[in-house]
């Protein structure tokens, strides 16, 4: 087993509008759910890339047998914990016309993970252990993420982080991440993060300055591809074959699946990269944050309390 992920599950209300958001009226637009989370959608996009996984993630009462279901077709080892008094996780995913998304979120069971969850088990096999930073955004999952690191870390894994949200992480505070994550080795945020967790005004000081705390910094930027730096220097950078993009839900989770199932399989990191890019360009061309993300039915555990 390769790969660990400790992360979320949710359930993506994904909302694709023509137009702008009018309030006090309708706006028109097309509506499907769709399994997500991004803890689950990088362990399924890394199956899917070739490589082993396992979760680690909470769902609630009343939709977990359906993202079970969804995990196992996908290919994934689900440590799926349910919480039999909160519900799973659900995000709405307004998504314009040019493809860009914003999230309403309600992390739900999510929320509650923590190390009660954890078993050192998880580990047999594991080479990578991989971080969603929505994890680290509640204290019971924060003190998982601090026991889950160490152990990683003592049984000779690589830790690697995604700061997730940076919504979420300005209000944790730029300064208590770095602390929180210097366990990790590896660190892939988007353009946005990297500016908000280095002060630079740009991605390659932003790259530079948060390869010289962690090792390794990936740098995602969209359609203009990735930077890769080490130790300081910028080693390489990745162009985006985008063509389309129909739904950016899910494509920095697909970006970070490529890279680190290409590492765990022996590629260079700047090889790493590109399978990054590709693996993000493929994402943003479906709906939903998952490959083939058209799944089974929903099922509920039991009836909804309302």
């Amino acid at each position: 087993m390769g790969l660990l992920v400790i992360g979320d599950v949710a359930t993506d209300v994904v909302a694709r509008h023509g137009g702008p958001v009018e309030p006090g009226t309708d706006t028109a637009a097309d509506i499907v759910l769709r399994p997500g989370g991004s803890g689950a959608n990088t362990a399924a996009w890394a199956v899917a890339l070739g490589a082993d996984a396992r979760l680690l993630a909470r769902a609630g009462y009343d939709t977990a047998g359906w993202h079970l279901a969804e995990l196992t077709r996908a290919g994934v080892t689900s440590e799926l914990r349910v919480d039999d008094r909160h519900p799973t996780a659900v995000v709405i995913s307004l998504v314009d016309a040019t493809g860009e998304r914003t999230f309403l979120t309600n992390r739900g069971a999510g929320a509650r993970i923590g190390i009660e969850d954890w078993s050192d088990d998880l580990l047999a096999g594991v080479r990578l252990l991989h971080v969603s930073g929505y994890t680290l955004f509640a204290d019971s999952g924060l003190r998982l993420v601090r026991h889950a690191v160490d152990a990683a870390l003592a049984a000779g894994a690589t830790v690697s982080v995604d700061p997730a949200s940076t919504g979420f992480l300005r209000e944790f505070g730029p300064a208590r991440f770095a602390r929180e994550t210097r366990g990790a080795s590896i660190i892939l945020p988007n353009l946005a993060e990297a500016l908000l967790l280095t002060g630079a005004a740009a991605a390659e000081p932003a790259a530079q300055a948060l390869s010289a705390a962690y090792g390794t910094a990936v740098v995602k930027l969209g359609a203009e591809g990735a930077l890769l730096a080490v130790e300081g220097r910028i080693v390489a950078r990745a162009a985006s074959p985008v063509r389309e993009v129909v739904d950016s839900t899910g494509a920095g989770d697909a970006f970070a699946a490529g890279f680190l199932a290409a590492l765990l399989s022996g590629s260079d990191p700047a090889a790493a990269l590109q399978k990054g890019c590709d693996a993000g360009a493929t994402a943003v061309a479906q709906v939903g944050g998952r490959p083939a993300a058209h799944g089974g039915p929903i099922g509920f555990a039991r009836p909804l309390p309302y």
